[in-house]
Parts: C-alpha cells; structure tokens; sequence
C-alpha cells in the first residue's frame, strides 16, 4: 500500500493542479469521494477506493464502478453521522498512509470547508500528515514549532487560527507582523493575512493546536 492518499472529494476541482497532484505522486492511494469519483471518471483515472453516499453522482458511473472493474465500493446511507470526506480521511488513516492530500474540500459551502478543516483532527491525533489543498489554499494543523521557508510558501500570505482551546505563547520571527507571547483566541484576527518577510518564519507556542494556511490570491 502506498504511504500516500489522495483524497479526491466533491467540492470545487482545478483540473491542472488535481491532475498534476496524481501525475507527481509516487504509486498514490486515490480515494474518489462522492461527485470527486465524478472527476476521476471523466479522466480515466482508475481508483484506489471510493467512498460516500453518491447522492450527488450518476447512478450509471456508479455502476460502472461496480461492474467493469475491481475497485473496491464502500457505499454509506445518506442518513449517516460522519461527512463523506471524513470517511475518507478515517480510511486513510486505517491504511497506514502516513500522507494525506485532499483536493476538493473547498470552494463550495462553508459548512462542507469548515467540517473538512476540522476533520484534520483525525490524522492530526494519529501521527499523520494531513493538508487541504486547493489553487490558492494550502491548509494543515500544526502542534509544535514550524518553520515556514519563503522558497517552500504556497503563497505570499499565511494566516493562523486556533483549533478549540486558545494557543498560549504564541511567538512569530521573521514574520512582516512579529508577534511575542501572544494569547489567540477564537475571535482573535491579529493574525491574519501576515507574510514572510525574511528567508523563513518562526511560528513557535507552548500550547494548543494551531490552524495554518498559507494563501494567494486568484489569478
């Protein structure tokens, strides 16, 4: 089993950076979420697992699924108590991957994106890698001291939240907006919207889980 999954799921896909996600990746665990098995099929792309309830996708792509190939099928009630893309994250997990990619977790409802940012919480607890990503978002969970390298940033702009329980102590270097010994809060916005301003960022705290995307405007 490869240590990487990409999670293709139903919200908003960028053909070029999807593709190009699958092309770069090295033997890649590709999970079709619901309307993302959609994507996948108008592609040929064949993939590793697909999972949801498919109430957004033609029953005649399913069956094709079922009838011409091997692919294993977990189909969910749409009355159930996890959000396709967290069945897929929990999948990932189960299979070991120690990487987890997922495109098509915005650009639509802002319930759907916050319930896919807190579903980062799952591998987050399980050791496990795990980013959002999308044309102009990159989005993970820190827990201890990252460093954020200006050749390596998604875009020029990161912003940060605290996931739950304020993050205590919170410390930026080399940031354009350093910050020391800083409380962020729920309603705390200082921390939006910063950049780097030197070759890379500090972001340093003594407590909490941090919420970090790294940002660009649209083209």
């Amino acid at each position: 089993m490869s240590n990487k999954a990409i999670i293709v799921s139903g919200g908003a896909l960028n053909e070029e950076l999807v593709l190009n996600t699958i092309r770069r990746a090295e033997n890649p665990c590709i999970i079709g979420v619901d309307k993302g098995v959609e994507f996948l099929y108008e592609h040929q792309i064949i993939p590793s697992y697909i999972v949801g309830d498919f109430d957004s996708l033609s029953r005649d792509i399913v069956d094709y699924y079922k009838n011409e190939t091997k692919v294993p099928i977990r189909e969910y009630n749409p009355v159930k108590d996890a959000s396709d893309t967290e069945i897929a994250v929990r999948l990932g997990v189960t299979l070991g991957c120690e990487k987890i990619l997922i495109l098509g977790a915005t650009g639509g409802r802002i319930d759907h994106l916050w319930a896919n940012v807190q579903t980062l919480m799952i591998p987050f607890k399980a050791g496990v890698e795990a980013v959002i990503l999308d044309s102009q978002n990159r989005i993970r969970l820190i827990g201890e001291e990252t460093h954020l390298r200006k050749e390596d940033a998604y875009g020029p702009y990161f912003s940060l939240f605290p996931l739950g329980e304020p993050v205590y102590g919170l410390t930026l270097e080399g940031a354009k907006y350093p910050l020391s010994e800083h409380t962020m809060t729920a309603s705390d916005s200082l921390c939006v919207s910063n950049q780097i301003e030197e070759d890379e960022v500090v972001v340093n705290f003594r407590s909490g889980i941090v919420i970090l995307m790294e940002t660009r405007d649209k083209k």
